[in-house]
């Protein structure tokens, strides 16, 4: 008999609204996350610590653990902390760094894993790859999908407003990363997801047609549920290829080469998207994009984060080589330094900046 469908691993839950965490004990008692509510709740020492105040009388039954920092060395010893207490699920309940060492942690010890996002910084939130620091710089780890998401959008405007704008490049920088894609798919026959591809370039373009700003919930709303629906596509790809072409490879030269001065991980891949659908002759998406990035007070040129032009093109020239194999439009063009240098001046005047 042929296969007529295909599994997609998913949440069981998704939660995304206004006062989502007064309902936290609720969605935690669900029977396939925890019926005897042992949890492991991983937190920050900062703004964490209030959250826990907050939360606790309701999770009588849960541990709290503070994690240090976004490390490999903070993931493995939350890993070694939480394994004696018979938990059934992890709860990562914080920023970015803090969803993704319980994440690691919890597919070290082997138990699902919980994640409600305090900020909406990135797509990684609700992806299976955990980035965190280590002794070579950043590495990133395969782990499972959350096997639940709350994100509460009262808080995430309580965050400071840098991390919004760094979620709104990240999710409109998959627009470009499809592109991308479909290019390697046409030149050298790489396999192409439809869907992921799909659910990856329309949650870019959701964000990127919403007309509210950032103080708007429906549209705080719309950039959650994008950033949501992207890392479940790349766990539909099996890989990061539907959110992550030349702009995240410019977006990691800008890391690698100038460490101390790199802006955030949105910022760098909304300019980085903008610039690269320039460059593969899409014009005017690259012009609207940019009028969208401009909108939300992201940065549109090199300039706007502090960096000189001979920089960017320092930075793009280096940015195949931060992914090895992976096809996208800087290898497909394979420009030299002057190259770059003519391109990144046209899609300056082209942007209005």
């Amino acid at each position: 008999m042929p296969v007529l469908t295909r599994l997609i691993p998913a949440p069981v839950v998704v939660d995304i609204r206004a006062g989502a965490l007064a309902d936290l004990a609720g969605v935690l008692a669900d029977q396939r996350i925890s019926g005897s509510g042992k949890l492991a709740i991983a937190i920050s020492g900062g703004s964490g610590r209030a959250l826990r105040e907050r939360l606790s009388d309701s999770l009588p039954g849960a541990s709290w653990f503070e994690v240090g920092g976004g490390t490999l060395d903070d993931a493995v010893k939350l890993a070694e902390a939480m394994k004696s207490g018979r938990y059934d699920a992890v709860v990562g309940l914080g920023g970015g760094k803090i969803i993704d060492c319980a994440k690691f942690a919890a597919a070290r010890v082997g138990l699902p894993l919980v994640a409600v996002a305090t900020n909406l910084s990135h797509d990684g939130l609700c992806s299976p790859v955990a980035t965190l620091d280590n002794d070579a710089g950043r590495g990133s780890y395969g782990v499972p999908n959350p096997i639940a998401v709350v994100i509460d959008l009262d808080i995430i405007r309580e965050a400071p407003v840098r991390f919004v704008r760094s979620g709104i490049g990240d999710a409109l920088s998959n627009i470009s990363a499809v592109a991308d894609w479909e290019l390697a798919h046409r030149v050298n026959g790489e396999d192409i997801d439809g869907l992921a591809a799909a659910m990856a370039r329309q949650a870019g373009e959701a964000v990127l047609r919403h007309p509210g700003d950032l103080g708007d919930d429906g549209f705080l709303q719309v950039l959650a549920e994008g950033l949501v629906l992207t890392g479940i596509s790349m766990s539909v790809a099996g890989d990061s290829r539907p959110a992550s072409g030349a702009c995240h490879e410019i977006n990691h030269a800008f890391d690698l080469l100038f460490p101390q001065r790199a802006a955030s991980h949105g910022e760098q891949c909304g300019l980085g998207a903008a610039f690269a659908m320039h460059l593969r002759g899409a014009h005017q998406e690259s012009v609207r994009m940019a009028g969208a990035l401009r909108r939300h007070g992201l940065p549109v040129t090199a300039e706007e984060i502090g960096f000189s032009a001979d920089e960017f093109v320092q930075v793009v020239e280096f940015a195949p080589r931060t992914r090895p194999g992976r096809y996208t439009i800087l290898e497909h063009l394979n420009l030299s330094a002057d190259g770059i240098k003519d391109a990144y001046a046209d899609y300056v005047r082209a942007a209005g900046a």
